[in-house]
């Protein structure tokens, strides 16, 4: 697969993880939405810790880009807490519970279709917040994402980012679904190379997102070679995956274009 294919085909996958009700593509309920217009609210860029409310500027009429992260969830929590916002998404149905969600409950937000990597249709210094939870192991390269990200945010704009651990890429998956840790993978991984025909076959057929394992030099590195400062980090897990057990898997960095 050339890499816009691998777009259009994880688009597709997460158009069925939809269907499916993965848990990152239910919307969040009145009950939130009403509770975020009295200020009382938060957003997750990992599987489980809320992001800290200080690495948040004041969101008051800031312009607001949710990058790769449709679903109706944070983007519907952040226009609930009066910012202008912006859902960004690979995934037609993934946008389509954004824009449930802001009928349902009145808000004003705008749903673009399109590549995490290539943010054209944005004029330079647009926004002064990324939002960006975890979804780049969807796509095979991130430095663009970065890069992009950069040029869109304002001079002093934040750009809050969550991604995998890559050494929850080390492991072979079917051993670790029985609770079996076997070191099985080089990073930086990929389902296109690191997996068997057969093995990439099954996740084919069964409609799966294809993923990649970055590395840190590119995931945070990247950051920085983008030109933009860390300001904050912090990691989180899985509850119920055997790594978690001895490691944190995931990890959120707060960057700043100065």
């Amino acid at each position: 697969m050339n890499s816009d294919e691998i777009r259009r085909y994880n688009a597709l996958a997460w158009d069925k993880a939809v269907e499916r009700e993965s848990e990152w593509t239910i919307p969040v309920t009145p009950a939130q939405i009403e509770w975020a217009r009295r200020g009382v609210w938060q957003i997750v860029l990992t599987p489980t810790r809320p992001v800290p409310a200080d690495w948040f500027p004041p969101l008051a009429h800031a312009d607001v880009l949710c990058l790769a992260s449709g679903g109706g969830q944070q983007g519907p929590i952040l226009a609930a807490a009066g910012a202008r916002v912006t859902v960004f998404d690979n995934s037609p149905q993934q946008l389509a519970q954004d824009r449930y969600v802001a009928r349902r409950e009145g808000l004003s937000m705008t749903t673009v279709e399109g590549d995490m990597r290539d943010l054209s249709i944005f004029a330079d210094e647009s926004f002064d917040l990324i939002v960006h939870p975890v979804s780049n192991l969807f796509v095979p390269d991130i430095r663009p994402v970065w890069r992009e990200a950069h040029r869109v945010l304002r001079r002093g704009g934040v750009l809050m980012a969550g991604f995998c651990n890559p050494v929850l890429y080390l492991f072979d998956q079917e051993l670790a679904d029985q609770g079996v840790l076997q070191v099985r993978y080089k990073l930086p991984y990929s389902d296109l190379t690191s997996l068997s025909d057969e093995e990439r076959g099954v996740y084919i057929n069964e409609v799966q997102p294809l993923e990649f394992g970055h590395t840190l030099t590119d995931q945070i590195g990247g950051q920085l070679d983008a030109g933009f400062v860390l300001t904050g980090f912090y990691e989180d897990g899985w509850p119920g995956t055997p790594l978690n057990e001895f490691t944190p898997t995931y990890i959120a960095t707060r960057a700043v274009k100065m």
